[in-house]
């Protein structure tokens, strides 16, 4: 009898759990499940260089066709898993299909989180949200007819947006709740650095403004705010957070929290079952709690390790978090997490538009944001890891390397 890994999923992370399998010479057959009609592509250049028009649909793939056309593996796109039937080890498809495995590997990521229906005008065409190559499509369809463009949400999407669509020379307003840009990653100081860039490129920033209504008949042509401004628009993007796909492990009776629950090799409450990715909740003993974490790197090292884990080959999870943002002509790379940090340290000035943020704890690093600093952003990886106590006044130093403070 031959095994058979199913992976329910078809992203980043899906396709590098395939890779690994085929890296660690798994003799077994490989299916591969996704409700999209796309081999695994990467999402991050969506909201940048594919939405710019600068990156073609066939250079997000994470491996060529070619790679798939393997007797070992099966692969079906455009389905939907409905159910999971772990006594029997056994999918349940949409189409009414089913499919046995041995091991499963969950890698069903994260869907938009939509506006409240209770918002007027909210079902509108010409509102977006951004997450896949159609919706791209989409947006660029109305990019290429329209003058005036509101965004709702000042994240990493809503200001990736914003960069692109003022650089193809659209009036662009951004509309967020907050006091102030990327509330929820970065601090204070990089925060008004990047208001300024926006500002300065021409961004209009409306902050500490709440979404009220959208008008339109046909579709939408205006947004009106909680302090009642009404902002004419061609058309929306709304960029508000992600949320788990968990539903599928929770109806099958899995450890469930935040994401789906997982150990430190991926394994969920069920043995045969791995899981992956933006859907998972996983123990860093980094900073001692669980984590849920939106990013291409965690996706793939954690398909690493459950592929590596399948195959017999004892591998732990453990790594710093990192993520990174292109606006313009500035990269922004962060290491670690920030959250409940006690003191900051500036490395550098934010006025020659590159510098870094340090973020200590107890006097020891956490986290760093680098704005255009990738020196900084590679080197912080290591202090981060060893959580020692480090001096603030030499981390502030510029002319220190910090690989010269382990």
């Amino acid at each position: 009898m031959t095994d058979t890994v199913v992976i329910a999923g078809a992203g980043h992370g899906a396709g590098q759990v395939v890779a690994t399998l085929k890296q660690r010479k798994y003799a077994g057959r490989m299916i591969l499940v996704g409700d999209e009609l796309h081999l695994p592509y990467q999402r991050p250049p969506l909201s940048k260089k594919f939405l710019a028009g600068e990156l073609s649909a066939e250079r997000l793939h994470f491996k060529p066709a070619s790679f798939y056309e393997d007797p070992q593996i099966e692969v079906r796109l455009g389905t939907r898993i409905d159910s999971i039937d772990r006594a029997a080890r056994r999918l349940q498809i949409a189409d009414g299909d089913d499919i046995a495995y041995d091991k499963l590997v969950l890698a069903t990521g994260s869907r938009v989180r939509k506006l409240s229906v209770s918002i007027p005008g909210s079902d509108l065409p010409g509102i977006h949200y951004l997450r896949s190559i159609a919706d791209v499509d989409a947006i660029r369809s109305d990019i290429a007819s329209s003058k005036r463009l509101v965004i709702i949400g000042a994240g990493y999407i809503g200001l990736e947006v914003a960069a692109v669509c003022r650089q193809l020379g659209l009036d662009v307003t951004v509309v967020e709740m907050a006091d102030r840009v990327m509330s929820r990653v970065v601090s204070p100081h990089v925060s008004d650095f990047y208001q300024l860039e926006h500002t300065n490129q021409g961004v209009k920033l409306l902050l500490s403004t709440g979404l009220a209504a959208f008008e339109g008949k046909r579709r939408v042509k205006a947004v009106v705010t909680d302090n009642e401004q009404t902002i004419a628009a061609d058309f929306v993007v709304v960029g508000v957070g992600i949320q788990p796909n968990k539903e599928l492990a929770e109806a099958a009776g899995l450890e469930v929290d935040d994401g789906v629950v997982v150990d430190d090799q991926c394994q969920t409450s069920d043995p045969d079952i791995y899981a992956i990715g933006d859907c998972t909740s996983h123990p860093n003993e980094i900073y001692g709690q669980r984590l849920r974490l939106e990013s291409v790197h965690n996706a793939v090292e954690q398909a690493k390790t459950a592929a590596s884990n399948i195959c017999h080959v004892e591998t732990h999870y453990s790594q710093v978090p990192w993520f990174w943002s292109d606006q313009y002509d500035v990269k922004l790379q962060i290491a670690g997490l920030s959250q409940g940090y006690d003191q900051l340290v500036l490395r550098g000035d934010p006025s020659s538009r590159s510098f870094a943020c340090l973020y200590l704890k107890d006097g020891a690093l956490i986290a760093v944001d680098a704005i255009n600093a990738p020196r900084e952003f590679m080197q912080s990886k290591a202090l981060i890891a060893s959580r020692a106590v480090l001096d603030p006044e030499l981390l502030a130093d510029a002319e220190v390397a910090l690989k010269d403070l382990t």
